[in-house]
């Protein structure tokens, strides 16, 4: 039975899998820290069948979080791991699959620490109440950065001065690989063509945002940077930003601690119009207020430009996959982030682009009949592919 815990910035989704793959547990946390935050919780009865529950709940922070977490799988046998996997942000140059953990290697991760500040120390939060809820439980780590590892020099690097990252490790290392991952899988089953002919521009839009380049199968773009920090507008980080603006800020008289919290924490979507939630961003804006107007259109032309840039990058791209939970729900978005591009092969069918994915489809065409570019929406399942990554290092160490 395998644990798997997925912890974002914002969110806690864990799933617990039976030796077959079957799931006996499942649920998500959502909006920890914030008001408003909500439990959904499946479990399989006795029988076979699953049951349900869903209810407002509010979370301080992770660690209450996780509290919840463990306090739903005490005192039941069946829902006890014998693995726990857990999704890890950041990588760094050390960490290229998943690996078992062990005191080195959580030493490792807090060194990590400071390249995902909205991300790591959540993610170590849960190792380390997972190490102390089930004593002697193996654990693994799965890796946002391992999909990106194969990135070429051209890529991963910037025009920064070489020691820099021969001593300090400066260079542009991707994330949401997990999701990425499950994605163009899923993209190649639907498309019925190996994965290792395809190329894709897959779009992880939630409230962390990330654009890939897949070229036959591999990551050889993709929007974030050394930190989570680079790249789409994002609930509440900035993405691209010129890099004199922290410098103009302390010499104003922020602090570096001040800058750095606000890019992460303060901006976005959330800098822009006061709300992080795309889904009450676009409430806003229907109800006339113009922030709210100018957040969205930002979101999406910052979208655009990606698809544009990545184009050019693979020069033939057989499908645009839109997936995360903004990207499988916001058929506004996707229309936005999709036009003016026809020229480009990029063609929106407004009607399919009005359906929602449901349980039973993972996948669905929403571009124009005959057009160059297939658009799909696709369900991302990080849970499994984290799985799948856990199965394989707890067989081949």
């Amino acid at each position: 039975r395998i644990l798997v815990v997925n912890s974002g910035s914002s969110s806690l989704k864990y799933r617990l899998f039976d030796d077959e793959g079957g799931v006996l547990v499942d649920g998500r946390m959502e909006r920890i820290g914030a008001p408003s935050g909500r439990l959904t919780h499946r479990w399989r009865r006795p029988g076979g069948a699953m049951a349900s529950r869903e209810e407002p709940r509010e979370w301080a922070d992770h660690r209450r979080a996780f509290a919840q977490l463990l306090e739903l799988l005490s005192d039941r046998e069946p829902f006890m791991p014998q693995v726990v996997a857990h999704r890890i942000v950041h990588g760094g140059e050390r960490f290229h699959g998943p690996v078992r953990i062990d005191a080195g290697i959580l030493a490792l991760l807090d060194e990590l620490a400071s390249l995902a500040p909205l991300h790591n120390p959540a993610n170590i939060q849960g190792v380390r109440a997972c190490l102390e809820h089930f004593p002697g439980v193996p654990q693994v780590a799965v890796f946002d950065t391992a999909f990106h590892r194969g990135l070429p020099p051209r890529a991963c690097h910037y025009a920064v001065p070489r020691a820099w990252y021969r001593d300090h490790g400066v260079r542009r290392y991707g994330f949401h690989g997990i999701a990425h991952a499950s994605v163009a899988a899923r993209a190649a089953d639907f498309l019925g063509k190996p994965l290792a002919t395809l190329n894709l521009i897959t779009l992880h839009l939630g409230n962390g945002a990330s654009a890939t380049a897949i070229e036959a199968g591999r990551s050889v773009d993709t929007s974030m940077g050394m930190t989570p920090l680079e790249g789409l507008v994002m609930g509440s980080r900035c993405g691209d930003l010129d890099p004199a603006i922290p410098f103009h800020l302390m010499r104003a008289g922020l602090t570096p601690e001040a800058v750095e919290a606000a890019l992460n924490r303060d901006s976005g979507l959330a800098g822009l119009c006061g709300v992080s939630d795309l889904r009450e961003v676009m409430a806003h804006a229907d109800a006339g207020a113009d922030d709210a107007r100018l957040a969205l259109d930002l979101y999406c032309y910052r979208i655009r430009k990606y698809i544009g840039a990545y184009l050019a990058v693979l020069g033939r791209v057989d499908a645009l996959v839109f997936s995360g939970g903004v990207g499988e729900n916001a058929p506004l978005v996707r229309r936005q982030a999709c036009a003016g591009l026809e020229r480009l092969g990029i063609c929106l069918d407004e009607v399919a682009n009005q359906r929602s994915l449901d349980g039973a489809r993972q996948a669905m065409a929403i571009g124009a009949r005959g057009a160059p570019v297939k658009i799909l929406v696709v369900a991302a399942d990080e849970e499994e592919e984290i799985a799948r990554q856990a199965r394989a290092c707890m067989a081949h160490p």
